[in-house]
């Protein structure tokens, strides 16, 4: 290269005097026009391949010609044609030496081929529709850069020599100078969408995907969304959509194949592994479970796998940009050790002063903006980690047999997709921390032993000691932790419950029992954490120290070995600086150990339940209709719920003609409900063969209901016809019943529906299949919830022989004996096998069981028990009445949004700044404690920088041992000082938490019915579980972080005035813009955090109901479309998660680039105060505002997390306004101990609304019950019947009017007072978990044998004695291990225990066979002989012997007079009789 520039008359190619020893720098005229020239050339050419490769995988369509395009093109045109100009020019002019100037003819060329080369790269990624190039940004960008010193020289040459001198060069210079400087800005826009793109027509898209390179680095498309949530509260229609490559249905597909490939290999192992099994030898139990292990094992990492193939490429880029960040941060401290090596150097020209301090700011610059690019890969990657993990998990839960369901309940697949998803992403963000922060460590220790010798390894033992410490507190953490987890695990589950059966709790006045059972939990969870937390502080205070402990160990072991070891500002600072790096690796190892370690777990649990086993296709042969064909074939089919349980269907062999009814009988718990569920395939088919021809429609015992419209509920996403829909309404009873709701069928119905009653569910049950038009109906006993005159409509009017359904093929599960005479085929059940089957004739005229169990029953019994069976695993809570409540579309809506917009973000709101006055004084403790430890911090840096400055005598430094004494000291204290920060803030946030706790329950708690029943279940829950986590957890650890960091911001303010105080003029401003830049984000993050969380809540409410409904869903092969909904409500969700985090990474750009200003300011204000400044305190200066950009983004986000976690507090006190109950016990009243003695009861013009402004539910009823008297109380659904007895339990106050209870006000009385004295046998047996002994007798007011004789009056005695655990025997949630006729007969041993005056029996006969009926009834008969007993009857034949029977119409009672007398007046009770065949 020399002799090539010395032939063409010019200087070497490098010159250090020229360059570096001199006081006016500049680079030698060769280098000018070789390197600089060709330098951005070679890049081109030498990278181009590689770009067109990738190109060719990269294809979104082409772009049309555009101006911008066209403008590029011009100008890189322009630039080549420069080239030749120069070139031609040469040729001409000096054709006759041209060998002497063989530099100028090279460059041009060189430029002008690549010109020519770029201009080819803009039209192919035009055609392959790449819309902003990275690639040509920095291709412009290095081209300016590298005439950068040209341009200098000839601005030096027009000012020495004048412009004439040369004016033709300087014109051409200039003019392709504009050229590129023109080009480096138009590749800093973006082009518009490729063709393809286009039609597709999206609402509001992202802005990122029209994002122009340089806007994506720096986050600048996101400052619109931030300036529109500033200026007003963003709304759900303010957020963009998700872009193509994040919608669940892409994702979802994509990964799908991969999963199903991936599982194909997995599965194929497993069974070759089985089948070398079969042919040996049975394996041991223990060999199973260890392969079942392995297997689950196996199924998480296969998992992993997948995720890993899908979004594994997008990851790796962001790992690139972490290490190209790794490198900048290692090379800020070899920049700050030349820049200290310059201010002890006397003579150092300036220039190198302000190179290093530029340096450092650009250096500075890139490390955050490659960090930031690195977190939004991993934060994108997690989010669709999210998305694939959640559609999975969906599909299976649609898919998975009865016994995985036994093993997976609700809860806990809500909690894969809540709890495990979120361990995934945190796992995706921290991953790379795990083999990058050891290498990080290694790094930092060489460079400190570069500096300090061997004295470095002090600083390692240090580590080594902190690592075991923070290692063993971490472990006892997690265990505290499981505990705690536990605790609140069992707490969550009691509220749940208590919540399921508040309605119960209200009846018995059960509320105290349960809320010391919630308080004794929340108790032990309390002082779990409060162990943790102090573990934690330790933890923390051993971290914060750990910079001041490695250099006390590093700086006192180097001045003690050698006298001639001196601590000068150059060894000391950047050190300090190198310490400070090495912080972060150790601080994110073991935390992202430990989300590994979580991760696996998580992808363990994810595993087992995605290879649970799934039901079998080929359980069921489904053929297309025939007419030709029989419905149903069932040959010698054995049946089980499981595959290794017996069978409790055996040797069933069942034809079923095509369009005939077929009647299935039997008692309870002999199979009937299983039959319907082996034909629908949900049952394990042991052997036989079953084989459906035609479409089914299945009515489940309980009715499932949609938390969603009514007509949604019964159109069941076919179109709506409205004859038809007009024909089944009628059919199904349900016309009355629109009357009654406020937006007839377009009302909310709230979740488990509700808010309508169980009659009313069953009847939209069976619409619902009614309007599916199938060949096949599998009706699971639905008219057991109805009354006897709705249930004979709908039999004649939908099941029977002239019903809509007449011509279909119909499988009825009833207990109701008087439709049996109209089946064609009735098929008797007992024990899981079928015994007779016939025609009614039939069955009678065998004289078998069937026979005698029809004898048994009179024939008016007969005909009067229509169709009564209850709702047996009936877990939801109906409403008070067969009266729906009104329940505004608005308010079941708004169960979470309420608080979404509660407030703007101007002001936070009055329940924020309370907090909780005992919070607020805690933390004035803790804020003195801070200024103490921030003292101390201040006190030993400011130290350290007079230590360095002590000047060096005979090459060493007096009192080195005094002065290690003292930086010790200080250094000892701020660990002391943090330790006790920490401690009074968590320790505060406790007793806060423990009290909002509180005041939440008994809130809830005093809250009367009509609130639960407009608040869904699932937003009190996430009161209880996720907010109060927020508050004991989040709220303190947020507040330790925000106030550490604000502090230690201060104390670098103050280091760097003390060295500068002209920086004062910087930091003001400064300060401004931050404050500025805050003030915006935290607005927007806040209103993004609030639409996130109330998006959230519908993916859970989804989740739970498919899983509850997964039968009804897949009998109607709905399966698509509610895969469909579950992808909308994530889909929805993420569109507020996305702007969310991006927010974070916007703000930290803009953050760290101001903070990267304070470090510009500290040292080029050093480097112009060199002569007053001495090295110590310019070192203190710069490698403290070095820390600044760190700290800003952590303060922002801690008090954006405070903030955010506020909103907690907000919502759990959100219940202290609701309206609330009477008092429940009045303090000295005067009521006897045994009222009510007699028991009569009286009503005065008493009337009744559910709430003001609806109609009256009762009106003017005045009546007078006398003591012992029975009375029966029949009416049509909705007649006020509930009402009445809800009156008398005050569960809804008197609108006007009284009731006195022997001749007592109950209005003025205590709600325990009146509640515990009088006793209702409900409608709903609800149990609650745990032992049978505290289902009966919560307080323990009775002794043992008071128990037995109960059960015993209530015929439990025999089944309860025959339990292992006999009264301790523990009831499953919701007491769904025992069968609705016990759970029926347990309410009544409840009510024999309390044996009160006044008994209530709320249609408590609905639910069981009729022997049961006539056990309870007997029983009622004698042993409440002498009580008052008002019965709201529905079989009228029970209430036939009552002493008087009081008819109720529209809220008014009609007639009331002895049964006998009524039906001699030919009245309402009459016809009702009529109907039902009594009379």
């Amino acid at each position: 290269m020399d002799t090539l520039c010395s032939l063409s008359g010019l200087d070497p190619l490098w010159d250090w005097n020229v360059t570096w020893y001199t006081a006016h720098p500049d680079l030698t005229k060769c280098f000018q026009h070789t390197i600089l020239v060709w330098f951005p050339c070679f890049y081109l050419w030498i990278c181009a391949p590689f770009y067109c490769l990738y190109l060719k995988f990269y294809d979104n369509g082409r772009i049309s010609i555009s101006s911008l395009c066209c403008a590029k093109t011009g100008l890189a045109l322009c630039l080549a044609s420069f080239g030749f100009l120069e070139t031609v020019y040469l040729l001409v002019e000096r054709r006759r030496d041209i060998e002497h100037h063989m530099v100028f003819l090279l460059s041009p060329i060189i430029r002008s081929l690549t010109m020519i080369l770029a201009m080819l790269m803009i039209h192919l990624e035009r055609l392959r529709g790449f819309r902003s190039s990275m690639f040509l940004f920095l291709f412009w960008m290095l081209a300016v850069v590298c005439s950068l010193v040209p341009l200098r020289a000839n601005i030096q040459a027009i000012i020495e020599e004048g412009f004439s001198a040369d004016a033709m060069r300087f014109v051409a210079f200039f003019t392709f100078f504009s050229l590129q400087l023109a080009q480096l800005i138009l590749s800093c826009f973006a082009d518009q969408r490729p063709d393809t793109l286009k039609p597709v027509y999206v609402k509001n898209p992202c802005p990122v995907e029209d994002a122009s390179f340089l806007s994506k680095l720096l986050f600048w498309w996101y400052g619109r969304l931030v300036v529109k949530g500033y200026r007003s509260p963003l709304k759900a229609e303010d957020l963009w959509s998700l872009r193509e490559e994040d919608t669940s249905e892409k994702i979802i597909c994509d990964l799908e194949k991969e999963w199903a490939k991936q599982w194909a290999k997995l599965q194929h192992r497993e069974s070759s592994l089985n089948g070398t099994e079969a042919r040996g030898y049975k394996l041991s139990e223990q060999k199973q479970l260890l392969r079942k292990l392995h297997k689950e094992q196996c199924a998480g990492f296969v998992l992993l796998r997948t995720l890993a193939k899908n979004f594994g490429p997008y990851f790796l880029t962001g790992t690139l940009c972490l290490v190209i960040q790794d490198a900048f941060m290692f090379s800020i401290p070899q920049v700050l050790s030349l820049l200290l090596g310059y201010v002890r150097d006397e003579d150092a020209p300036l220039w190198k002063g302000y190179l290093f301090a530029f340096s450092l700011f650009l250096l500075s610059c890139l490390q955050s903006l490659f960090n930031h690019q690195y977190m939004y890969t991993c934060f994108a990657v997690g989010m669709r980690v999210k998305t694939a993990v959640m559609g999975l998990v969906y599909r299976k839960s649609l898919v998975i047999n009865s016994a995985a369901r036994k093993t997976c309940t609700v809860g806990e697949i809500v909690n894969l997709v809540s709890a495990d998803t979120q361990k995934l992403m945190d796992f995706v963000v921290y991953f790379n921390a795990v083999w990058l922060a050891p290498i990080e460590i290694a790094l930092c220790l060489f460079f400190l032993w570069q500096h300090l010798g061997p004295s470095a390894l002090a600083g390692i033992a240090i580590v080594i000691l902190i690592f075991p410490l923070n290692g063993f507190i971490a472990k006892m953490r997690s265990k505290l932790q499981e505990v705690q987890m536990r605790y609140m695990d069992g707490r969550i589950k009691l509220m749940n419950e208590i919540l399921s059966g508040i309605k119960i709790l209200k009846f018995y006045a059960w509320e105290n029992a349960f809320r010391e059972r919630v308080l004794e939990y929340r108790e032990k969870e309390l002082n779990a954490l409060k162990k943790s937390q102090i573990l934690y502080s330790i933890s923390i205070a051993s971290f914060n120290s750990s910079t001041f402990l490695i250099a006390f160990a590093m700086f006192g072991v180097y001045v003690l070995i050698d006298d001639k070891h001196v601590l000068d500002a150059q060894k000391i600072f950047v050190s300090m600086a190198l310490i400070n790096i090495l912080k972060a690796p150790l601080s994110q190892l073991p935390f992202a150990m430990s989300t590994t370690m979580q991760a696996v777990v998580s992808l363990k649990r994810l595993g087992k339940f995605l290879c649970q086993d799934e039901l079998k296709l080929d359980s069921v042969e489904r053929v297309p209709y025939n007419p030709d064909f029989e419905s149903v074939v069932i040959n010698n089919g054995t049946f089980s719920w499981c595959k290794d349980s017996t069978p409790c269907l055996r040797r069933i062999n069942v034809k079923v003609q095509r369009g005939s009814l077929v009647a299935v009988v039997g008692h309870v718990g002999s199979g009937k409900s299983s039959l319907l569920s082996a034909m629908l395939g949900e049952m394990e088919k042991k052997s036989g063969h079953i084989k459906i021809t035609g479409s089914v429609a299945y009515v489940p015992q309980q009715a499932w209901i949609q938390n969603a419209t009514l007509k949604d509920n019964i159109l069941f996403g076919c179109e709506k016809k409205d004859s038809l829909y007009q024909k089944v309404l009628e059919a199904c009873a349900l016309l009355p019943d629109l009357e009654i709701l406020p937006a007839r069928d377009a009302t909310e119905i709230g979740e488990k529906g509700l808010n309508l009653s169980g009659g009313q569910k069953q009847r939209v049950s069976l619409a619902r299949a009614v309007y599916r038009k199938a060949d096949i109906y599998l009706l699971d006993d639905p008219l057991s919830a109805v009354d006897a005159h709705v249930g004979q409509h709908i039999f004649e009017k939908v099941i029977g022989p002239n019903g809509i359904l007449k011509n279909k093929t119909r499988v009825l599960v009833t207990h109701g004996l008087s439709f049996l005479p109209k089946a064609d085929l009735i098929l008797v059940i007992v024990d899981g096998e079928i015994t007779e089957m016939g025609s009614y004739v039939e069955l009678l005229s065998r004289k078998n069981a069937f026979a005698e169990f029809v004898k048994a029953f009179s024939v008016s019994e007969r005909k009067e028990s229509a169709t009564h069976k209850g709702t047996r695993k009936s877990v939801s809570r109906l409403s008070m009445t067969d009266f729906s409540i009104d329940l505004s579309q608005e308010q079941l809506i708004s169960g979470d949004m309420g608080s979404a917009s509660i407030q703007t973000m101007e002001t936070i709101s009055d329940t924020e700044q309370e907090t909780d006055n005992e919070e607020v004084g805690r933390l004035t403790q803790a804020d003195k404690a801070h200024t103490g430890r921030q003292a101390a911090s201040l006190a030993y840096n400011y130290w350290l920088s007079l230590w360095a400055d002590d000047p060096v005598i005979n090459g060493t430094q007096v009192n080195t041992d005094l002065k290690l004494g003292v930086y010790g000291a200080l250094g000892f204290a701020q660990g002391i000082a943090i330790f006790g920060t920490t401690v009074a803030i968590s320790l505060g946030g406790i007793i806060a938490s423990r009290q909002l706790h509180l005041d939440l329950l008994n809130n809830v708690l005093h809250s009367p019915m009509s609130f639960f029943e407009s608040t869904p279940s699932g937003n009190l829950l996430n009161r209880f579980s996720k907010e109060i986590d927020a508050i004991d957890c989040m709220i303190p650890d947020g507040l330790k972080m925000m106030l550490g960091y604000v502090f230690k911001l201060l104390e670098v303010c103050i280091i760097v005035l003390m060295a500068t105080p002209f920086a004062g003029v910087i930091i003001l401003p400064l300060a401004l813009l931050y404050a500025f830049i805050q003030s915006f984000y935290v607005a927007t993050s806040c209103q993004l955090r609030r639409l996130e969380s109330v998006s959230r809540s519908p993916i859970y409410t989804h989740f739970n109901e498919t899983v509850q409904g997964a039968s009804v869903i897949r009998a109607f092969g709905e399966q698509p479309r509610f895969i469909l909904q579950a992808n909308c409500r994530v889909d929805l969700n993420q569109t507020s998660y996305f702007p969310r985090f991006v927010a974070t990474r916007w703000l930290a750009v803009n953050l760290e680039f101001l903070g990267n200003l304070l470090v510009l300011a500290a040292a080029i204000l050093s480097v112009m105060g060199r002569a007053t400044l001495s090295p110590g305190i310019v070192g203190l200066a710069v490698s403290h505002s070095l820390q600044v950009t760190g700290i800003l983004s952590w303060i922002v986000r801690s008090w954006t997390d405070v903030e955010n976690n506020i909103v907690s507090v907000e919502r759990v006190k959100e219940y202290a306004e609701t309206a609330k109950e009477a008092p429940w016990t009045i303090e000295d009243s005067p009521l006897p101990s045994d009222w009510p003695r007699c028991g009569s009861i009286g009503f005065q013009a008493y009337g009744l609304q559910y709430r003001k402004g609806l109609d009256w539910a009762l009106k003017e009823i005045s009546l007078s019950v006398n003591e012992r008297e029975k009375v029966g109380i029949v009416g049509r659904t909705g007649a006020g019947k509930s009402s009445l007895a809800l009156g008398i339990f005050r569960i809804l106050e008197a609108a006007k009017g009284k009731i006195f209870i022997d001749g007592i006000n109950i209005a003025e009385i205590g709600l325990h007072e009146l509640r515990s004295r009088i006793t209702i046998i409900p409608q709903d047996p609800v149990l609650f978990s745990g032992s049978l002994r505290i289902n009966l007798d919560p307080f323990d007011r009775y002794t043992d044998e008071e128990v037995w004789r109960s059960l015993e009056l209530a015929h439990l005695k025999t089944f309860v004695s025959d339990l292992p655990d006999k009264l301790n025997h523990e009831c499953s949630e919701g007491g769904e291990n025992l069968s609705l006729g016990q759970r029926q007969l347990v309410c009544l041993a409840r009510a024999l225990l309390r044996k009160t005056k006044i008994l209530v029996l709320d249609e408590a006969t609905a639910a069981v066979d009729l022997e049961t009926d006539n056990l309870i009834q007997s029983t009622i008969r004698t042993q409440f002989e002498d009580c008052t007993v008002l019965t709201i009857a529905h079989r009228l034949n029970t209430i036939m012997d009552y002493t008087r029977v009081i008819v109720m119409d529209r809220g008014k009672i009609t007639e009331v007079d002895s049964p006998s007398n009524l039906i001699s007046q030919h009245g309402q009770f009459y016809r009702m009789c009529r109907e039902a065949g009594l009379v």
